[in-house]
C-alpha cells in the first residue's frame, strides 16, 4: 500500500495532544529548534558536556526539544566523517550507520548517466539520493516514515530537493513501469538485529529480478561471488584502507566481472585472467593489498601488473624486491624474515631495537594480544610484525615503512 509522504499524523486513537516522533522533528524546524540546533552546531555534546548542556538548556528551552536537538547534534558530529554538510542534515543513528558516505555515493552516481526516471529503493536518510538527484529526477521510495522525512530535508541540504520525489510505501509496491534504471540499498538489519552475510531485506534475489534493465544494488562486502546472477558486476569499495561496500551492478551498467575500487582517488583495478603468478619467499619488500582488491580476486592481477610474486597460494601478500608504490597496496621493506618462531621473538626484536610493534595475523593461529604483553619491548624503531604462512610454513616477518 502507498501513501504520500505527508499521510503521517497522529493514528486514531492516539491521545490528544500527544507527539508523533515526526512531530518532534518537525519541532526542530521551527525558529525556536532551529535557534537551538544553531547553538549546538559544531559542538561535541556527548557524555558529560550532554548532561550539562541538557540542564542549562532546559531553563531556556522545552524540555523535549533539548533532548532531540542533542540527539541530532551527536549525530550530526560523528557524521561529518561521511558527510561534508552534516552539520545541517537529519539523522538517526541506524540510518547513518548504514548511509553510503558521500565520497561513495558520488563514486556510484556517474554509472547512471542518461537514465531519466530514476527509482530509488529504500532511500533511508537519503546518503545516495543526494548524490543520484544531482543531475536527474529521482523517485526516492521507503517504508519508515522517518527516513523518508529526513531523505527530503536532506536532499533540500545539498540543493538537489527540487529533483526528488519521496514516496512512503513497501518497496515491493513501488511503481516501476515507468522507470529506467533503479538503485536498491536492501536492509541488512531488522528489528531483531544484523542478518547474517548475504541476507538483506528484501532478499538480493527479489533485488535483481526487478523488471528493470539498469539497476544497481549495495550489498554488504563479505557478499559471496555467486551470489549475483551471471553477466552482473561486483564491484568491491573501499575507502583508503576501509573495505566498505560491494555494488552488484547488472548486465547493462556491468564493465567488468569483479572490480576494486579505492577512494578517495578513484583507483580501480578489474579481476582478470592470467599467466600464475609464482610462490616463493618474501623479497626485500611486502605488499598488503587493499581488502578492495582481496575481495575482487584481483591480487593475481595486481601481482602481474607490479612485477610481484605470491608469498602463499592462499594468502594475500605479495612480494618484490625492489621498492613498488601503487594505491592497491600498502608496501613495507622487510629487516627480518623466518620461520615463525614465538618464544625467540622478544630477543629478535630486541636485536633489531624494536620498541614498539603493529601486529598483522593472517593465515596464522595466535592471540595477538598475548604476542603483545610478552614482548616487553624497549628498542628506538617502530616496526609491524606480521604473523602469516609461506608456502603453507608458518612465518614471521619484522618490517618497517620504506
Amino acid at each position: 500500500m502507498t501513501q504520500p509522504v505527508e499521510a503521517r499524523r497522529a493514528a486514531p486513537g492516539m491521545m490528544a495532544g500527544a507527539m508523533t516522533e515526526l512531530d518532534r522533528y518537525d519541532a526542530l524546524l521551527t525558529p525556536e529548534g532551529q535557534a537551538l540546533l544553531r547553538e549546538l552546531r559544531g559542538r561535541d555534546v556527548s557524555g558529560a558536556e550532554a548532561l550539562r548542556l541538557g540542564t542549562e538548556l532546559r531553563t531556556r528551552y522545552p524540555a523535549q526539544l533539548v533532548v532531540d536537538a542533542l540527539g541530532q547534534q551527536e549525530l550530526r558530529y560523528r557524521a561529518a566523517a561521511k558527510f561534508d554538510r552534516a552539520a545541517d542534515m537529519f539523522l538517526t543513528r541506524a540510518g547513518w550507520e548504514q548511509a553510503s558516505a558521500e565520497v561513495v555515493a558520488r563514486h556510484r552516481a556517474p554509472r547512471f548517466a542518461g537514465a531519466s526516471n530514476l527509482v530509488e529503493l529504500c532511500c533511508g536518510i537519503g546518503g545516495d539520493l543526494v548524490a543520484l538527484a544531482a543531475d536527474r529526477p529521482v523517485l526516492a521510495v521507503d517504508l519508515d516514515p522517518v527516513h523518508l522525512w529526513m531523505a527530503r530535508r536532506n536532499a533540500e541540504v545539498y540543493g538537489v530537493g527540487a529533483n526528488v520525489t519521496t514516496l512512503l510505501s513497501d518497496v515491493r509496491d513501488a511503481p516501476l513501469s515507468d522507470a529506467d534504471a533503479v538503485f536498491v540499498d536492501p536492509a541488512r538489519r531488522t528489528g531483531r538485529g544484523r542478518l547474517r552475510t548475504g541476507e538483506s531485506e528484501p532478499p538480493l534475489d527479489w533485488c535483481t529480478a526487478l523488471p528493470v534493465e539498469r539497476i544497481g544494488i549495495k550489498a554488504a562486502p563479505g557478499l559471496p561471488h555467486d551470489a549475483v546472477p551471471a553477466g552482473w558486476e561486483l564491484e568491491f569499495v573501499a575507502v583508503d584502507r576501509d573495505l566498505k561496500e560491494a555494488v552488484a551492478w547488472s548486465p547493462a551498467l556491468a564493465t567488468a566481472g569483479r572490480r576494486a575500487t579505492l577512494l578517495p582517488g578513484g583507483h580501480t583495478l578489474v579481476a582478470l585472467d592470467g599467466e600464475a603468478v609464482d610462490v616463493r619467499e618474501p623479497g626485500e619488500y611486502l605488499l598488503d593489498p587493499s581488502p578492495a582488491v582481496t575481495r575482487a580476486g584481483a591480487v593475481e592481477e595486481l601481482a602481474r601488473r607490479i612485477g610481484a610474486w605470491k608469498i602463499d597460494d592462499r594468502i594475500a601478500f605479495l612480494s618484490t624486491d625492489r621498492l613498488v608504490e601503487t594505491p592497491f597496496a600498502r608496501t613495507l621493506r622487510v629487516i627480518d624474515t623466518r620461520p615463525w618462531n614465538q618464544k625467540r621473538l622478544p630477543a629478535l626484536l630486541r636485536d633489531l631495537d624494536v620498541g614498539s610493534v603493529d601486529i598483522r595475523r593472517r593465515g596464522l593461529a595466535g592471540d595477538v594480544d598475548a604476542v603483545h604483553r610478552k614482548l616487553k619491548l624497549s628498542g628506538s624503531r617502530r616496526a609491524t610484525l606480521v604473523m602469516t604462512r609461506v608456502d603453507d610454513v608458518p612465518w614471521g616477518l619484522v618490517c618497517v615503512d620504506p
